[in-house]
């Protein structure tokens, strides 16, 4: 075991407290005061999506956005800081409504893929060369809006764009079963490894896996993150939590499931995960309850947890299990591990 583990989060992931359900609770943080929040809570990199790097983007000539995102690299030196990732957000727009890259209406494509192109701009000013694509309205819902088949002939042509349009950029794909479309057409790591297949060149499209959504589509976490590691896909990670099978929960990584929390950090270990430069990414909101001056504490917390399952894993006995797996007594392993996770 030797991963090697540096984390990362959102400014989105410090939030004013709305869900699908209510309005804002808290009060707004500065963008400033929020990556000083980075190194107080032991985090090494920021995600951004694109209009988190630049603001207001769509309404910037090309030489503005260059100049805004300089100056947030500069920014983010001074915090020493650097950037994970940039992700269009393309889910937000008027013009998206019915789909980025899959909607029906050719401008509405042409804009996704002209707004993906900015992203890219904006992260090789930030010096990353990830691209993060969540496709959230990829998807449908009704099935006779869309054909499938086409629908995934689009994400790759509009892939292939990506990486025609700089040589150095990868295309991390993060899948969802659902949510916002009923319906989405890149569910789970194995559909966006099979994209990725499709396109021009396979070998710079990868995968985000999010705990959530794994979980969403009714899958353990681990296997989804298994089944990118054997194919060298395993880019960046999600970490959270989320309650059975509602809207996207973000909770604090652990907190519903310890023993589903426990997998993910070990298998992630065990394959040496970090090794190449990946980050573990800490998507995860604060409760609704939480009071303005205590609205961190998510963050703190699942960073904890995070290593004092990374310690049980590394402490467990692994001739013990070895032993175990090669008498085929389950049951036996099964309580070993239940007692590493209840200090006993």
């Amino acid at each position: 075991m030797a991963g090697k583990f540096k984390f990362t989060f959102g400014p989105w992931n410090i939030h004013e407290g709305a869900d699908p359900f209510g309005p804002e609770v808290r009060k707004t943080i500065s963008f400033d005061r929020k990556l000083e929040y980075y190194k107080e809570l032991g985090y090494d990199a920021v995600q951004f999506h694109d209009d988190d790097a630049v603001p207001n983007l769509n309404n910037l000539r090309p030489s503005q956005i260059t100049e805004e995102a300089k100056l947030l690299k500069a920014k983010l030196a001074n915090q020493g800081l650097v950037s994970e990732f940039v992700a269009p957000r393309l889910w937000e727009d008027p013009m998206t409504i019915d789909g980025a890259y899959t909607a029906n209406s050719a401008k509405a494509r042409q804009y996704a893929i002209e707004r993906s192109k900015i992203a890219i701009d904006i992260a090789h000013e930030l010096d990353t060369n990830l691209i993060v694509l969540w496709l959230a309205r990829e998807g449908t819902y009704i099935r006779e809006a869309k054909d499938s088949k086409v629908a995934v002939d689009r994400l790759v042509e509009s892939i292939n764009t990506m990486l025609e349009y700089n040589p150095d950029i990868r295309v991390c794909i993060e899948p969802k079963p659902n949510e916002p479309m009923d319906v989405t057409y890149i569910p789970t790591a194995g559909h966006a490894i099979g994209l990725g297949a499709l396109t021009v060149d396979p070998s710079r499209v990868g995968v985000c896996i999010e705990s959530a959504h794994a979980i969403l589509a009714n899958l353990d976490p681990s296997d989804e993150m298994g089944y990118a590691l054997a194919h060298n896909k395993l880019w960046t990670v999600h970490l959270n939590d989320q309650n059975s099978l509602k809207f996207d929960q973000d909770k604090s990584f652990g907190s519903v499931d310890l023993r589903r929390a426990f997998s993910q950090v070990r298998i992630l270990d065990q394959h040496n995960y970090g090794q190449n430069g990946e980050y573990v990414g800490m998507d995860v909101k604060a409760m609704r309850t939480q009071k303005d001056d205590v609205a961190t504490k998510h963050l703190r917390n699942s960073k904890e947890v995070f290593f004092k399952l990374l310690e049980i894993s590394r402490s467990l006995d692994e001739s013990f299990i070895e032993k175990c797996k090669s008498e085929r007594d389950y049951e036996e392993l099964d309580l070993y591990i239940m007692k590493a996770l209840l200090g006993s």
